[in-house]
């Protein structure tokens, strides 16, 4: 039984013993004592001034007594006016490093046959170009949550949508054509995913011309309304996208000729996609196509239509009203019969439903779509999906560079490769902080940079409550003095060392701790022990909140807690062997919970730093 929970339930007797009323334990505050007071945890007595009928200070001081004098546990106490401070025992601290200590995955649930199935959708990427910074924030944030989940007991599906088919898709197909004499990722030597890439920021170069040469003489001279005009004109009579358009049409009716190219280019896609997942730590369970959901979606949306679900317009256009909602009318199906991202994303629907018992989903996306998922939501529902109303969009916000915004279409994206390479020549530059790497061969060291610098741009963006628009700033985030992944990389590879030495002089930790003298356990290792034991606490917290940066911001106070520690203890020169002991068995629990805590983030560790 956690500590905070029996004292709950001794706070309970103790009420009604000395004032005659029954209340509730879950209604009882146990909170951590805050640092300038002396204690472990505080309860707030207000909510019984009622009952005592006096001062917060005497009903604080009365509750105290009681418990001091009926609760072994509690060694002493004090009373802040109505804040009542209990210093919790140092057997009972030891006691609970013991069961932390003989838990290998301590604050995880495992999953069981009756557990609720998540499935969770990231990444989403598009064919026509690599991904990019966007794309790492919401790959990382959807592979933290699908962890978080997993140790919360759930059964998890990861899934990604691929974003295979489109106008988008076809201007990178027409650019090959025309302006790549056959190029090939092997003959380029490009990742193919980059290789495509090139010719979407190709045809925009070349579209861009075309409309300015298309635009009128005096263009410069029309009004804000008429210039808008004439660019809307010359776009839509733009040669080039009149043939993007043209191919479009061709693969919709399945031209032999544009899906083969469009199937051997999206090859050329996945491959690339597939190595930047591999670096990234992300992987998937099952990856749908919208090129297979779209025709689902217009069956499902035609469907609710013969059942009145839906409506259809003069034009042919079928609607789903829902100003009932509060919201306006949406577009499901155009008048062409061509189906919009809704009806697509309402086909995937379908087939996930059809594939899993879906408890709960969770769509990982930006905060621009927030309108989007909350239409989905009520079709879902609509259409009898018993998790449709439910869903959850997990919405995070714009990750940006301190330059500004990025653009695809005009090449100035940061690559997601690219970033990748640049974190870890950072790490490589900056090795002078690693300490001694001596010993360790090119391949151990290069393995080394690679888990640092992965680690610091995993650890930058995750650290960072999703919701909030971030900027990134590579040279920040591989500081191994501040709130960085490299800081608390190097603390879990300081614990290690501080293992090997114990190993090296015999010394075994797989035994109970049995410290005969433990009023010589200071606060600050009692401190550590009450923040190791809250670790499940914070597991639990970042699922209910699906929020990944709880778990983040606690490895580093965890990271910081212990250094401070060490800086201030000593432990392998401790001559007490009971003492040695208890710190080195701490200290390799801090290292534990520092390693399962940035799994579930997807940071790896590094034995030696």
């Amino acid at each position: 039984m956690k500590i905070e929970t029996l004292i709950a339930q001794k706070a309970v007797i103790a009420i009604k013993e000395l004032y005659g009323q029954e209340i509730d334990a879950a209604t009882v505050q146990v909170q951590k004592t805050k640092r300038e007071f002396e204690g472990h945890l505080t309860i707030v007595v207000f909510p019984y001034l009622k009952m005592s009928r006096k001062g917060p200070e005497q009903t604080a001081t009365e509750i105290g007594t009681w418990l001091r004098e009926n609760v072994e546990e509690i060694s002493s106490y004090n009373v802040i006016k109505g804040f009542l401070n209990l210093v919790i025992s140092s057997s009972v601290w030891v006691d609970m490093l013991n069961g932390i200590n003989a838990d290998e995955n301590y604050g995880f649930r495992s999953a069981t046959d009756d557990s609720p199935l998540v499935m969770i959708e990231y990444s989403s990427p598009n064919t026509n170009k690599p991904l990019h910074l966007g794309h790492v924030r919401n790959n990382l944030l959807g592979g933290a949550l699908a962890n978080i989940m997993a140790a919360n007991g759930y059964k998890v599906v990861k899934t990604n949508i691929v974003n295979d088919r489109g106008i988008h898709i076809c201007k990178s197909m027409l650019a090959w054509l025309k302006w790549g004499n056959g190029a090939t990722p092997e003959s380029t030597g490009k990742k193919g995913d980059h290789l495509i890439g090139d010719y979407y920021v190709e045809f925009d170069k070349h579209f861009r011309a075309e409309v300015k040469s298309l635009l009128p003489a005096n263009y410069s001279e029309l009004d804000e309304k008429a210039q808008e005009e004439a660019k809307a004109k010359a776009e839509k009579e733009s040669p080039l996208m009149q043939e993007a358009h043209a191919m479009l049409v061709k693969w919709e009716a399945g031209d032999p000729e544009v899906r083969a190219l469009w199937e051997r280019m999206n090859n050329w896609v996945y491959a690339g996609f597939d190595e930047t997942y591999r670096r990234l730590g992300v992987s998937f369970d099952k990856i749908y196509y919208e090129s297979q959901t779209y025709l689902e979606g217009k069956k499902t949306v035609m469907e609710g239509l013969e059942k009145g679900l839906f409506f259809r317009k003069e034009d042919g256009s079928v609607w789903a009203d829902l100003t009932q909602n509060g919201l306006d009318q949406k577009l499901l199906l155009r008048s062409d019969g061509t189906s919009v991202y809704m009806t697509q994303d309402i086909g995937t629907a379908q087939l996930r439903f059809r594939d899993y018992p879906i408890d709960r989903m969770i769509y990982v996306v930006g905060n621009e779509q927030n309108y989007h998922f909350q239409v989905l939501s009520i079709l879902l529902d609509r259409l009898g999906f018993k998790w449709g109303k439910d869903l959850v969009h997990f919405s995070y916000g714009m990750v940006e560079l301190p330059e500004g915004k990025m653009k695809s279409r005009e090449g100035t994206v940061v690559d997601a490769d690219d970033l990748m390479d640049e974190m870890i020549a950072t790490a490589r530059a900056t090795s002078a902080e690693l300490g001694k790497l001596d010993g360790l061969s090119k391949e151990e060291t290069d393995e080394i940079m690679r888990i640092v610098g992965m680690g610091a741009l995993k650890y930058f963006i995750l650290k960072v409550d999703a919701r909030k628009n971030m900027t990134f700033n590579p040279k920040e985030s591989i500081d191994f003095n501040g709130n960085t992944g490299p800081f608390i990389q190097y603390t879990y590879a300081r614990i290690r060392s501080i293992m090997r030495k114990a190993a090296d002089e015999g010394i075994k930790l797989n035994s109970n701790l049995y410290a005969d003298d433990k009023s010589q356990i200071s606060e600050k290792e009692l401190g550590l022990i009450q923040m190791l034991i809250g670790f499940q606490d914070v597991v639990r917290q970042a699922a209910d909140d699906y929020n990944p940066s709880v778990i983040a911001n606690y490895c580093y106070d965890l990271a910081k807690e212990f250094n401070q520690f060490y800086h201030d203890f000593s432990i392998m020169h401790e001559p007490t062997r009971e003492l040695k002991m208890f710190r080195l068995v701490l200290a390799q629990n801090v290292g534990k919970i520092l390693k399962l805590g940035t799994g579930l983030l997807g940071i790896e560790v590094p034995e030696r730093m």
